[in-house]
């Protein structure tokens, strides 16, 4: 029997983790409510959200929207009280009413308010990449030295940390697990010729076969960078080095992840393609509760089937183990140079065959350095982005 209800607030309330975290929320009204919804520029969506979950603040980019936005709930005569900025980000993240903290803002934008809820001790279920990808160790050492709970929300690492030992904490090293085995669908491109990679679209690229993600994330599973922050994210999730983690495509994307021990067993985690099933794992845990998700039906699966990455066709992939083997910086300077060329490529000023190359250039241009500070590692970030969209003009002249 739950005797407390727990309050959350969601960092990237309207994207599409925000939105099933939500939909997991209204199905346990008596469990869980809401403190804080926050959005970078989606007013309307967020004024929706506001109407239905009545959170105590919501938390907009831009001043004029906060007021705009604050205009309308007023008048709707809905109490929520609007905030605007990077400083309400940490507020709401690190507020005490906070039991825990979505964090599905996506890029390096998400990074600060994550440590803020880190630092506040709260359980963090993580959706952003990025806090680990830009400054892993970092991070990790604030979620040990405040008492935090990290709890990943990737259906990947959710899967690992399901399949994971009893009572795992993070190390692999000294355990009886052998690999861990990252599965990737391979996106929509995993039978196209690399020949015709250069004629594909922003729509092309974004129509993803299993998931409904938005068109950033889309095109990092298309080019498998996804995956490859994954790889980096896992490496500090669970303590495993580049090694021992393993990336396997597997097109029907019903087994998230698996786990191999020293016994030549592999334990896998099962289900539906449905991000509410680890939201709401991570929610409850260790208890389970109802998500809204569709059981599986293995006769409609059918079967099973696994590929090795071909990293010709995905030199993305490639570039994440090889900035996770450099370590230091190289993460941080992978992560923002892939931002700026997806963002490129998006906005129809690069060809999606030179996304990689964009990336592999600024790795090359940057010069090593100790991620030893928060200061270090946003300067990183902004010497890659400035590299970056250097590199993307030349290739658009």
């Amino acid at each position: 029997m739950v005797s407390d209800k727990k309050f959350i607030t969601v960092l990237g309330a309207t994207g599409s983790i925000g939105v099933s975290t939500l939909d997991v929320v209204a199905r346990h009204p008596e469990r869980y409510g809401v403190f804080a919804l926050t959005a970078h520029r989606q007013v309307d969506k967020l004024y929706e959200q506001c109407l239905q979950h009545r959170p105590a603040y919501a938390v907009l980019d831009r001043a004029e929207d906060a007021q705009a936005l604050q205009a309308r709930l007023d008048a709707a005569g809905c109490c929520t009280e609007v905030l605007a900025g990077a400083a309400s980000l940490v507020a709401v993240a690190s507020a005490p009413e906070v039991d825990m903290v979505m964090a599905a803002i996506v890029g390096a934008a998400g990074l600060v308010p994550t440590l803020a809820a880190a630092r506040a001790g709260k359980r963090i279920l993580l959706a952003n990449k990025e806090a680990l990808v830009m400054s892993g160790a970092l991070f990790m050492q604030e979620v040990s030295a405040n008492g935090a709970t990290l709890l990943p929300i990737d259906s990947e690492h959710n899967a690992i940390f399901q399949a994971l030992p009893s009572g795992f904490r993070q190390g692999v090293d000294g355990t009886e697990v052998t690999r861990i085995l990252l599965t990737a669908s391979g996106g929509p491109f995993r039978r196209k010729p690399v020949e015709e990679l250069a004629a594909v679209t922003p729509d092309m690229a974004c129509a993803h076969p299993n998931w409904v993600m938005g068109r950033k994330i889309s095109v990092d599973s298309a080019t498998m960078m996804n995956k490859g922050l994954e790889v980096i994210e896992a490496h500090w999730l669970f303590g495993a080095p580049a090694e021992r983690i393993e990336v396997v495509i597997h097109p029907e994307s019903v087994i998230h992840s698996m786990v191999a021990y020293v016994d030549g067993s592999v334990l896998a985690q099962l289900g539906n393609p449905d991000m509410r099933t680890p939201i709401a794992h991570a929610m409850a845990f260790p208890e389970r509760v109802d998500a809204g998700v569709k059981p599986l039906d293995l006769f409609a699966v059918g079967q099973l089937n696994f590929e090795r990455p071909d990293l010709q066709r995905f030199p993305c992939l490639a570039l994440a183990y090889r900035a996770l083997e450099e370590g230091g910086i190289a993460p941080a300077v992978l992560n923002a140079a892939n931002e700026i060329a997806v963002g490129e490529f998006l906005g129809g000023g690069l060809r999606f065959d030179r996304i990689a190359g964009v990336i592999a250039a600024t790795l090359d241009r940057i010069e090593a350095q100790s991620a030893d500070s928060l200061e270090v590692v946003f300067e990183a970030d902004r010497q890659a982005r400035q590299v970056a969209a250097s590199l993307v003009r030349q290739y658009c002249s």
